[in-house]
């Protein structure tokens, strides 16, 4: 019988399913596959009954019923799980054959991994894949990245799935070799921890210190939807605070306050040192959620540590109101051009030619983070190719100036009220070291001097050349090795 298969999926979870579906709405023929042979039953007789859709029952008849070259996606838990069904896939597959890693995989794994496969004659695909159940099914945003080979036998399929914007652009392109594609998808989740944290941040500031119902903030988060706030997160934050529980309160308020982490938002932080790029305010978002986590902890701590004595923030509510999206907005921006840093380092770093505005682009819609915000992004790039940094764009700066008196004041009263605010007070705290042409550094350089004979450069001499004092005259002259920065 004649191969039919254009791609095979395996890994059956709600995810796959709906990425499978989506494939065949849009004229692909797929293949799908689950360890449990009985899930691929259960889904051909219910989910995708009366579909193009192909069930296999074993590797080996998966890849039997695939047109050739063969192209198998993998939905499946990140690490070891990944590389054990590699290996059970290779020997079924001939040589210019495909397998596509569309998990949450590090970068550091996908570029082994096609280092690795090409070796043996195969081509290896990592690619990003959000937007969470509704994206998959309708649309999301794919971040391909790994053997160029692959890109044109996967293209179509991929771009013809994915989210579009306004003008019928496929939030979908290539990425890069190696491990870029998973890199820039981690980026993404990392930055997704910070738009959550900040919105999380101003319903607190809100809930807390003006005392709002919930009625009335998600009034406030629609109306902050329909401005430069305009996003998916944005938008379902609105729709959370109006959800009641059977009993007619606000659900969100019964759910624990304790926030859980699958890792990518560490991962960006933990190469954000590898690279020595200041994410400061993902990296706030994900320590929000480890505190968060230490719930007994903070139960006790509330009864013996004390703060102000009111805790609510005074004045023109429409005023606070508006600092706080101020906040919101500019801290967003911040945490957004961190993110780019971070992205164009790990390009020089790993020999990628990132398409700046492009990635903007593919995040434009489906994605978690999709918003109205990004177009501005791409705007950016596509006016500068070489901008060293979001906040330098013209747009941006003035973005900036416009909402920096209501950030400060934002931050301002949620010192006063004893209110944390960790990523609106770190953007500030980041935006205000970006543009010092003098930090207190020199201080710190004297002190490693004095205590490790580090070395320091003088303002007075040329960068690179590196000098030590006897600070105390008891010391030598001999110098410990020089510093990098």
């Amino acid at each position: 019988m004649e191969a039919q298969g254009d791609i095979a999926l395996i890994g059956l979870a709600v995810m796959g399913q709906n990425l499978i579906m989506n494939m065949n709405d849009h004229g692909f023929t797929v293949v799908a596959f689950n360890r449990s042979t009985q899930k691929v039953d259960d889904f051909l007789a219910k989910e995708a009954k009366g579909s193009k859709v192909i069930g296999a029952h074993s590797i080996e008849e998966m890849v039997s019923k695939l047109k050739k070259p063969r192209r198998v996606m993998m939905l499946v838990k990140a690490g070891k799980p990944v590389d054990e069904l590699i290996e059970q896939i290779v020997p079924h597959l001939e040589k210019g054959d495909i397998i596509i890693d569309g998990g949450n995989s590090l970068y550091q794994d996908t570029s082994r991994r096609v280092t690795e496969l090409e070796a043996k004659g195969f081509l290896f695909v990592g690619t990003g894949v959000s937007g969470g159940e509704e994206g998959a099914r309708r649309g999301p945003s794919i971040m391909p990245g790994g053997s160029p080979a692959a890109w044109p036998h996967v293209k179509d399929i991929f771009q013809s799935v994915s989210a579009k914007v306004d003008d019928g652009s496929p939030c979908c392109d290539w990425v890069g070799e190696g491990g870029a594609g998973h890199y820039v998808k981690m980026v993404h989740n990392g930055i997704e921890y910070g738009d959550m944290q900040l919105i999380c941040e101003a319903y607190h500031l809100l809930k807390v210190g003006l005392g709002m119902s919930h009625a009335e903030m998600r009034d406030v988060f629609d109306e902050w939807n329909t401005g430069v706030l305009d996003s998916y997160l944005i938008e379902i934050t609105r729709d959370i605070l109006a959800f009641n529980d059977k009993d007619g309160t606000p659900l969100v308020e019964k759910i624990l306050d304790a926030a859980g982490q699958k890792g990518t938002g560490k991962w960006t932080v933990q190469d954000s040192l590898e690279h020595g790029i200041p994410i400061t305010l993902i990296s706030e978002a994900v320590y929000a959620r480890c505190v968060s986590a230490l719930k007994d902890e903070r139960v006790t701590a509330s009864k013996v540590l004390k703060g102000p004595s009111e805790g609510k923030i005074r004045g023109d509510r429409k005023q606070i109101v508006d600092a706080i999206r101020d906040a919101l907005y500019a801290s967003k921006i911040i945490s957004y051009a961190q993110g780019y840093m971070l992205m164009r380092t790990a390009a020089k770093a790993y020999g990628w030619k990132l398409n700046y505005g492009g990635i903007a682009l593919m995040w434009r819609g489906g994605c978690i983070i999709r918003s109205r915000f990004l177009g501005k992004i791409k705007e950016a790039f596509d006016k500068d190719e070489g901008l060293t940094n979001l906040l330098l764009a013209p747009y941006f700066t003035g973005e900036i100036e416009k909402a920096q008196a209501g950030w400060r004041t934002a931050i301002a009263n949620a010192v006063i009220a004893g209110i944390p605010v960790p990523a609106f007070s770190t953007a500030l705290a980041f935006y205000d070291s970006y543009r010092s042409d003098r930090l207190p550094a020199n201080l710190l350089q004297a002190q490693r001097d004095y205590f490790g004979a580090h070395t320091y450069e003088r303002v007075d001499a040329p960068r690179g050349e590196f000098h030590h004092t006897n600070w105390t005259g008891r010391g030598g002259e001999t110098a410990s090795t020089s510093y990098s920065v």
